[in-house]
């Protein structure tokens, strides 16, 4: 049986983790589309890895180099709209674990976060484009 409750660990969860995981998936989706390497690299954990499914059903991976040079090139920019109706869900914060969704015009992106020194960080991503019309 589904259960719809939130999670202890989500409920206990302060409200500094959850804006710092909004800051920081704003960071990541802002950083693209304004092509600010500097919001990037704040957002990503060194380790992260990024996927997509293709349509052949092939797996791609960015790392975190690759998206920050991606970024500086200006990736983001060509696909900039002018309201990017950007949305930011936590879903789930566990201690040094976390899991959000950002959505905006294009693009579907489920994370998984750690905490780290220096705060929280994209460790994982798997996302795919919206769906059109």
């Amino acid at each position: 049986m589904a259960s719809t409750r939130r999670s202890e660990e989500t409920s206990h969860a302060s409200s500094a983790d959850r804006e710092a995981i909004v800051r920081v998936a704003l960071d990541y989706i802002g950083g693209w589309f304004d092509a600010d390497q500097a919001r990037m690299e704040r957002a990503l954990h060194p380790d992260l890895s990024k996927r997509s499914v293709q349509a052949d059903g092939a797996v791609r991976t960015l790392t975190r180099e690759m998206m920050l040079g991606f970024t500086s090139e200006g990736g983001g920019r060509r696909e900039d709209a002018p309201d990017r109706r950007l949305e930011v869900e936590v879903n789930h914060i566990d201690g040094v674990l976390a899991t959000a969704v950002v959505r905006c015009h294009l693009y579907v992106d489920y994370l998984q976060l750690v905490r780290t020194d220096a705060g929280w960080r994209i460790l994982n991503v798997i996302w795919r484009r919206r769906q059109q019309g």
